[in-house]
Order: C-alpha cells, then sequence, then structure tokens
C-alpha cells in the first residue's frame, strides 16, 4: 500500500483546486461571452456589485484592477527599499512587488538587478569585488558585505521619467539592501497593525545565472516563502518570473501550489497562451501589448491580448505605469487607466505612484455609486445607456 505524506495529499489537493479554478474560470468565460452575443441590444451589463471586476477574477478579495507597488513605492522612494515598502503599504496598494536575487551565500535578497552598478555604492565601498567585467554582480556578495552598501535611485539616465525631476534625490539618504525574510516580515507585521492587508508578489530573477553559480534561487525563495505560510493558492501571494523553464520547474519538479505569473517581453498568440495556462495563472506584460496607441476619433487602440488570455484563464497584469512617463498618445493617467481597464480589461497593473491607481480605482467605483464599474459584458468602456 502506497503511504501518502502530509505535504504530498496538500500537493495533489492544491493541485485539484487550481484545475477546478481554471475550468470555472473558463466556463465563466464562454458563459459572459453568450451572454454579450445574446444581449446585443444593450451596451452596458451591471453584474453584481461585489464581484469581482473582470471575467477572470484577479483575486476574490479585491477590486479589480488589482494595483502593484511596483518595486514598493518606488515613485516616491529608491526601489524596493523598507521605506518604500511601508509607504505602498500606506498607499493601500494590494500587492507590494519584491524582485529577488541570491547572495554568495544563497541568502534570498530584494534587489531588481543582478548587478550592483547603478543602485549602490559597491564600487567605492568594496571595490575589490569587482569582476573582470568591470561591475559588481550581487551573487559576489555575502549578505554582510550587502549590508555595508547603501541604496540610491536609479543613476541610469536612460529613463524618461528622470526627465520630470521629482524623483527621490540622488546619493541621498541611508538606505539598505534587505532580505526576502525581512520584507515578509515587515508587510506581515503592517498587516497586523493596519486595517489594510497587502498581499507580496514576488519575482525570481535570473534562474540561469544563479545556476551558473552553482545556486537554486527558486528552491531558496519557497523555503522562505513556505516558513512565511505561503504554501496555498488561497494565499496573498503570486510567483513571476520571465524564465519558461523555470516556470515549469516550479510546478512540475518543485510543485508549487502558489499562484504563477509567466512575465513575457514578447506578445503571445492563441497558442501560446494555451500553452502557459498549463502551467501559470497568468501573464505579466508591458502595458504596449495591450493598448498600442490611440484612433482618430479618440477611442484607444486595444490589442486581442486580453481577450484571449481570459479565454485560457489567465489573468492580465501590465507593467509598468508612471504618472512621469504617460505614452505621448495618453493624455492623462486617469485617461490611460480608463482605457487599460475598462476598454481593455487588464486585471492588475504594477504601479510606481500606487497610490494614484488606486485612488482613481475608488472613484470610478464612486460614479456608480459604489457598483462595479469595470465588469462590462458588451464594449468595454462604452457606457451608454440603451
Amino acid at each position: 500500500m502506497t503511504t501518502f505524506t502530509h505535504q504530498a495529499f496538500q500537493n495533489l489537493w492544491s493541485m485539484a483546486l487550481r484545475r477546478t479554478y481554471k475550468l470555472t474560470m473558463r466556463l465563466a468565460f464562454f458563459v459572459c461571452l453568450l451572454s454579450d452575443r445574446m444581449l446585443a441590444g444593450m451596451t452596458m451589463i451591471q453584474i453584481n456589485d461585489d464581484a469581482p471586476a473582470v471575467i477572470v477574477a484577479s483575486d476574490q478579495t479585491q477590486s479589480a484592477p488589482i494595483v502593484i507597488a511596483h518595486r514598493g513605492a518606488s515613485g516616491y522612494l529608491p526601489e524596493h527599499t523598507t521605506e518604500g515598502v511601508v509607504l505602498a503599504h500606506a498607499m493601500l496598494a494590494d500587492y507590494i512587488e519584491q524582485d529577488v536575487v541570491l547572495s554568495k551565500d544563497g541568502i534570498p535578497v530584494v534587489f531588481h538587478d543582478l548587478i550592483l552598478d547603478d543602485l549602490t555604492d559597491a564600487a567605492s565601498v568594496l571595490p575589490d569585488l569587482r569582476r573582470a567585467d568591470g561591475r559588481w554582480h550581487v551573487m559576489d556578495f555575502t549578505l554582510a558585505e550587502l549590508r555595508t552598501l547603501t541604496v540610491t535611485e536609479r543613476r541610469s539616465p536612460s529613463r524618461p521619467w528622470k526627465d520630470k525631476g521629482n524623483r527621490f534625490p540622488l546619493e541621498s539618504g541611508r538606505f539598505r539592501i534587505s532580505t526576502l525574510a525581512e520584507h515578509l516580515q515587515l508587510i506581515h507585521g503592517l498587516n497586523r497593525t493596519r486595517p489594510h492587508q497587502a498581499g507580496v508578489y514576488v519575482e525570481l530573477k535570473g534562474p540561469a545565472e544563479h545556476r551558473a553559480a552553482s545556486l537554486d534561487i527558486s528552491k531558496a525563495v519557497l523555503e522562505v516563502l513556505t516558513q512565511h505560510g505561503y504554501d496555498s493558492p488561497d494565499d496573498h501571494i503570486y510567483l513571476q518570473c520571465f524564465d519558461e523553464a523555470e516556470v515549469l520547474r516550479l510546478r512540475t519538479e518543485l510543485k508549487t501550489p502558489l499562484r504563477i505569473i509567466q512575465l513575457l517581453s514578447q506578445p503571445a498568440d492563441a497558442a501560446k497562451l494555451k500553452t502557459i495556462a498549463e502551467v501559470a495563472d497568468g501573464i505579466g506584460v508591458p502595458l504596449s501589448h495591450v493598448v498600442t496607441g490611440k484612433n482618430a476619433d479618440s477611442t484607444p487602440q486595444v490589442t486581442e491580448l486580453v481577450r484571449n488570455a481570459h479565454a485560457n484563464a489567465l489573468q492580465v497584469h501590465v507593467w509598468t505605469f508612471r504618472t512621469d512617463a504617460l505614452p505621448g498618445f495618453a493624455g492623462t493617467a486617469a485617461e490611460y487607466l480608463e482605457w487599460l481597464v475598462v476598454a481593455a480589461g487588464v486585471d492588475g497593473i504594477f504601479a510606481d505612484q500606487p497610490d494614484v491607481v488606486v485612488d482613481w480605482r475608488t472613484a470610478r467605483r464612486q460614479q456608480v455609486n459604489g457598483g462595479n464599474s469595470f465588469r462590462l459584458l458588451k464594449e468595454r468602456g462604452q457606457e451608454k445607456s440603451q
């Protein structure tokens, strides 16, 4: 007789729940599509005010779109600092992002780049740790060494929002690199002391580069997440990664039950989305993959990506909304958000200024007296009465 461990049972149960959820979401999509065609005489239908805001529910406890604080409140403070986490929580972001890289001694630290040059003073503090390529790599530093560095706003000039001159001053303040465990503990503490409950949104950076350094970022991160209570698809967490092979490994070899977002830098066709849906719960894409421009009549040019993703029960989270770097065709932040959410139907938005998206979402709902103004079955964005 085969004996199942508690963990094995949990994995099987989580897989069953996930498959049931995806089947339910696919059924919901086609029911909504059928209703759309049957009710051709109507241009907008108001669904249950308390329901999730889009056909594929991003999170059963949140109003769509979910607002993800991009690297913390990075539009106001240096990215991935604990100070930025606190501000993002105060701004009522639904999720706070943590990009993760491993230190030389295998500790998951919250840092976006694999190199330290653009965001720290590594060149002056530990010049001898520079590689032959002339750069300072996170994986060459122990956690103790990383803690000696000061984090600053990005120095690289090739950032459109830098021209606005309203980001945190360079080389100012005493910000430090922190571990993933420390970020999780901080968010748990804030969730306990404040009425707002924020989730975490963890990206695994450079799995292949970590393997080349004999480090396993996925195992290390999953271990920390499990230690902090993240072990169920119902938990307030997303995992994200660009590496498709690693996403497959997360689901098959490592058998994580957590929700996974496949990050994409190139547009995906219907066949690609179907393949992704076998292992992931959603996709993360650039804003430009969803809204590409403005028509002569001032309506947005919207791609079929969201509709195709929803047909495969995939959520769509877009990056990165910045009030100081709006595309030229968008007149205002509010107009751009209207296009992304109401016209295109995205499920989540990464934002450097999460408060702007939260405030827009709140105001948008108040326009219909607290009703769910986003779940439209007929011609999203056109709020004409019959």
